[in-house]
């Protein structure tokens, strides 16, 4: 995720901060320094932080439980609406995903159960209607935090907890791509009361996550009827095959020459036996030549490690690898029985051969 710094490595994942929670900070520092000083300042400073702590714990629940299935999560990005675990890919098996979908909530019981049972720091109505209000004590709103986190994402607002244990339900019965549907109609939905509820009471985090719930529920339906498109066409249907290529000895100048003379924006770079050995995106090449003079050779800018699939390949193991959290690879590569580059994908032509699809069958 763009405008995201890594800050620790926890079980595998690697934990990032995206710059605009610092402004949240910042605004509940300004905010407490208004009503109670620096003293107030620092508490209220601290009670973000320990409540993202507890947020991180979250995520790590969730990445805990996908690696019992064999899944990684390469990294959780903290954000001023909460944490995201970007999971290689959800578990298929209904059964599995409630699981990992529950695991998180139930990591806030756990802090909840600690801190009022071990701790005694019982939440009230005070803590529960004004949050920010340091009078029921540092813990008890801590513990009220972590109660109003499991019944907030247990609510069936797709893609949140709630949403995901309501697709897995659905998918018992229906098929995974009907069953993400009407799982996402109910998380925009959803989202259009959060969105009022926010406006009414002047909730700006709210309209975000409004906002938030909204885009991803649209999105990951999109994405999950477009796999079960591609996992019924051959890769050899949508692979691009019509492409200029350069060589292992190629310049910046040879690249730019192609580019004028075609429409790609992405260049194949191929040794003499018809092997691929990296991709020269059109932005990369452009970037080079502010730096770099046309002698400059492409094997230095290009985009190396690109995956390969063979031409036999369904086209959804391509899009899986497209798609796949932090990949960010320009292409997947296709090849022919000798190993030789046959075509590539991209996300946007697998996109519009999808949309055709989608259009033909409507």
């Amino acid at each position: 995720m763009q405008w995201s710094f890594p800050v620790a490595k926890v079980a595998g994942s690697e934990i990032r901060i995206h710059l605009t929670f610092f402004l949240l900070l910042l605004w509940i520092g300004i905010a407490s320094f208004q009503q109670g000083g620096g003293a107030a300042a620092t508490e209220g400073v601290a009670f973000i932080i320990a409540v993202f702590a507890c947020v991180v714990l979250h995520e790590l629940g969730h990445a805990v439980a996908a690696r019992r299935y064999g899944i990684k999560t390469p990294r959780i990005t903290l954000l001023p609406i909460g944490g995201i675990a970007q999971l290689e890919r959800m578990p298929e098996d209904p059964r599995e995903e409630i699981v990992v979908a529950i695991a998180g909530p139930l990591v806030n019981v756990v802090i909840a159960a600690v801190l009022i049972v071990i701790l005694g720091a019982f939440p009230n109505l005070a803590a529960i209607s004004n949050i920010d209000n340091p009078e029921p004590g540092f813990l008890a709103r801590l513990a009220t935090v972590n109660v109003i986190l499991v019944l907030f994402n247990l609510i069936p607002a797709f893609p949140m907890d709630g949403g995901r244990v309501l697709r897995a339900l659905l998918a018992m019965r229906f098929s995974r791509v009907r069953a993400t549907e009407i799982a996402a109609t109910v998380g925009q939905v959803a989202s259009f009361i959060f969105g009022f509820l926010g406006l009414l009471s002047g909730n700006v985090l709210l309209i975000f996550v409004a906002i938030f719930v909204y885009i991803a529920a649209t999105g990951e339906s999109q994405a999950t009827s477009f796999q079960a498109m591609a996992a019924r066409v051959p890769v050899r249907r949508g692979m691009i095959t019509k492409y200029e290529a350069l060589g292992s000895a190629s310049t910046l100048g040879d690249a730019a020459d192609a580019l004028l003379r075609t429409t790609q924006h992405e260049f194949p770079v191929i040794d003499g036996g018809g092997n691929l050995r990296g991709v020269l995106t059109r932005s990369a090449m452009v970037a080079a030549l502010q730096q770099h003079d046309r002698s400059y050779p492409v094997h230095e800018v290009m985009a190396r490690e690109i995956p390969l699939v063979p031409d036999t390949a369904m086209l959804d193991a391509a899009f899986k690898l497209l798609q796949s959290p932090g990949a960010d690879v320009p292409a997947v590569g296709v090849t022919d029985r000798e190993g030789r580059l046959a075509g590539y994908v991209t996300t946007e032509n697998i996109g519009e051969l999808m949309m055709v699809g989608e259009a033909a069958r409507r």
